[in-house]
């Protein structure tokens, strides 16, 4: 259910395509293995000013004592978000946009292995990911802003591969979701056209999150692969 990312692009591009002021606090670029509880890019706006700055990927809901108080909350469902007390309110008043290059699912092959794939938009473009956030302080007073993806039933592609996928906006729907054009952000919550992505397989070497490098990316192409296409561009 997308637990794994990779981004690629410099700060000042997304800067730029997302019309939003960079924060100094910004994640290191490029990163093919950013893992749950490691800092993400993310666009919020507040009174139609966007900041481009980093969030916890792993929303932390405020009754939480430490972080680790409950269930890692990487993924909210589009089906249930506005029901969930963890995310209810933050759907209503705390939505942003994740940005990433890419991200990674996985299948099994007969044996049980898992073989990671790296999915991106076939225009070349950034993702730009629906999401929640939080604000959330520690017992010591020292604040934390964390944020969860939305995701969404597959649509028939990616249903190969998983049967979840992240709510991904194309640009006309950036401002409706950042809450610059009022109310009505549910019907944003949909599947991806089945057009908008391709994937091709890696190796497993991206199944450790201490793996790094651009090799992580870079397709297998094993002709005895069955099933799935190999490469979907």
């Amino acid at each position: 259910m997308c637990g794994r990312m990779a981004m690629t692009l410099p700060t000042d591009v997304m800067s730029q395509l997302f019309a939003a002021a960079p924060a100094n606090d910004l994640p290191a670029v490029p990163n093919f293995n950013i893992c749950p509880t490691t800092d993400v890019h993310v666009v919020t706006s507040t009174f139609g000013q966007r900041r481009l700055g980093a969030m916890r990927w792993g929303f932390i809901p405020h009754w939480y004592k430490k972080p680790n108080d409950g269930p890692l909350l990487i993924n909210a469902r589009a089906e249930t978000i506005a029901e969930k007390p963890a995310f209810r309110g933050a759907a209503r008043e705390r939505r942003c946009l994740i940005i990433a290059s890419g991200f990674y699912e996985w299948t099994k092959d007969a044996s049980g292995g898992r073989d990671p794939w790296y999915i991106t938009r076939r225009d070349a473009s950034p993702l730009a990911l629906a999401a929640v956030w939080q604000d959330w302080t520690d017992p010591d007073g020292a604040n934390v802003k964390s944020c969860a993806m939305v995701t969404t039933a597959a649509n028939t592609p990616m249903q190969a591969i998983h049967h979840r996928m992240p709510v991904i906006l194309e640009p006309e729907d950036w401002a409706k979701w950042l809450g610059e054009e009022g109310k009505g952000a549910a019907p944003l919550m949909r599947a991806a056209p089945e057009d908008l992505l391709g994937w091709h397989r890696v190796e497993r070497a991206v199944n450790s999150n201490r793996a790094s490098g651009p090799e992580l990316i870079n397709p297998v192409i094993d002709p005895d692969d069955p099933g799935i296409e190999r490469q979907r561009q």
